[in-house]
């Protein structure tokens, strides 16, 4: 029996609750009850294999209320053009009250008994008199003013990364851990803003997922430094390759070579060879801004980079 599904916010699928009277397919809008009220969303078939996980881990559901005909999809249409007026009331308001916050999107309920205004701000805000100019210009609406994450409003806006592929929270990514610097430099990363930021501004998710492959990687290598014996005679370790398990020695005629791992044995012994250990950083590009100490406190930074309140 096919299952369907909905996305809202965020891109998150939601399965759904059909009553038997409830007839939907695949690319129809239905009317479903969240948390914030009644929302219109696209219908979409769900494919066997995700069905499984499904059963499986029991995911939140939504109940369908109705499927929408003709008429009520064309609403749809007026209610986005609602939307965006809404938001550039909102805009000019902050603005004329300077308040330091950045208003990200807006959403009408589909009754519209309720609009969620979605900004980020780096501290709390003092909107009850923004909230007071709201509530008399929409009036017997209520008015949700939701502070979000700058990781939060990437995933609303969506867009791709460096990689050129859509952005991770914006596709399957709900949880955000904790990332800091070293995870970029253990990896070789190139220690510029464009190399390791997303447009979010913070440190890209990205860098966890095959941390620890470099952390396994880097045990079966010898260390930058070290003495070693080679098959063209002992050298000193000048950088190595992670992913290759390529290791450069400078040998003792001052000649460098590459080598793999297993080619190599570290021996116990002051060869007295200078090595250059920038070879083993991937320089970064000349017109690539240098990150200062005070860019990456603010790249680490992780205060409300995230709060899950959609």
């Amino acid at each position: 029996m096919t299952k369907f599904a909905v996305k809202l916010l965020k891109n998150k699928y939601y399965p759904l609750q059909i009553p038997d009277t409830v007839e939907v397919e695949h690319g129809k809008y239905v009317l479903v009850r969240t948390e914030k009220g009644e929302e219109a969303a696209k219908v979409f078939a769900v494919s066997p294999q995700i069905t499984a996980i499904w059963d499986k881990y029991k995911p939140e559901t939504l109940p369908v209320i109705k499927v929408l005909n003709a008429e009520e999809e064309k609403y749809l249409d007026k209610l986005r053009d609602e939307e965006n007026e809404a938001y550039k009331i909102c805009q000019d308001l902050i603005q004329k009250q300077h308040l330091v916050m950045n208003l990200v999107d807006c959403k009408y309920t589909f009754d519209k008994r309720k609009i969620s205004f979605y900004y980020t701000a780096p501290d709390r805000v003092d909107f009850r008199n923004l909230l007071k100019e709201l509530t008399q210009i929409f009036k017997r609406v209520r008015i949700d003013l939701r502070h979000i994450g700058v990781r939060d409003e990437t995933a609303l806006c969506q867009g791709c990364g460096l990689c050129g592929q859509p952005y991770c929270c914006c596709q399957f990514k709900r949880q955000f851990e904790s990332i800091n610097i070293k995870l970029a430099r253990d990896q070789g990363m190139p220690i510029t803003l464009g190399k390791i930021s997303g447009t979010c501004g913070r440190l890209l998710c990205c860098l966890n997922y095959e941390y620890s492959n470099y952390v396994e990687a880097a045990k079966q290598m010898t260390p930058v430094g070290s003495g070693v014996i080679t098959p063209d005679g002992l050298g000193a370790v000048e950088s190595v390759n992670l992913l290759s398990g390529k290791i450069t020695v400078k040998l003792q005629d001052g000649k460098t070579k590459e080598f793999m791992r297993d080619e190599v044995e570290m021996v116990d012994a002051d060869l007295n060879i200078k090595i250059d250990k920038r070879k083993n950083q991937i320089i970064a590009d000349e017109e690539d801004e240098p990150v200062s100490n005070a860019d990456i406190k603010q790249l680490e930074d992780n205060r409300n980079s995230s709060t899950g309140n959609i």
